[in-house]
């Protein structure tokens, strides 16, 4: 791969489809976690904006703007959010099981490498939320970045 070819990958935010598609994923999704025997008890009291926060947060951690570390908070306010939650593992699947169900509902994109990375931060946002979930108080430092998630070691999007 020529240093040309490095800087044309786009990120998973670009490959995704930007901004909207975030915002309309994430939308989609919690219209259905609210309508979820297992989720809508954890999420039936979250504020109106919450689905909003997450399609910027995840959207920017692929990528995209910083959109919510300028204007809505920061990781270490993201990991504050989660404390004392009490999120269990039935909770993670089916989180990310809805999740993936309105992504492929969405047509996302379905090519394994786009999919291998957004799945890989998936887990491990998931996995962080719920350990975080189980703490009385963060351990991070207040200025501690937000994570950047890329396409890992395939190295970029496939391309048949």
């Amino acid at each position: 791969m020529t240093e040309k070819d490095k800087t044309s990958i786009p990120t998973l935010y670009e490959w995704a489809g930007g901004m909207q598609t975030f915002v309309t994923l994430f939308d989609k999704f919690y219209d259905k976690v609210l309508a979820d025997e297992v989720l809508e008890p954890v999420f039936k009291h979250m504020p109106a904006r919450h689905r909003l926060h997450v399609a910027h947060f995840v959207a920017e951690v692929l990528g995209g703007p910083k959109v919510y570390s300028e204007s809505e908070g920061s990781h270490f306010e993201m990991i504050r959010k989660h404390l004392q939650k009490h999120l269990t593992e039935k909770h993670r699947k089916r989180w990310m099981e809805l999740l993936l169900e309105t992504a492929d509902e969405m047509a996302l994109p379905a090519d394994p490498e786009f999919r291998s990375a957004f799945m890989a931060y998936l887990e491990w946002g998931t996995r962080i939320a719920v350990i975080n979930s189980n703490l009385q108080d963060v351990s991070e430092e207040q200025d501690v970045p937000m994570p950047k998630w890329g396409w890992g070691i395939p190295g970029g999007p496939y391309l048949p």
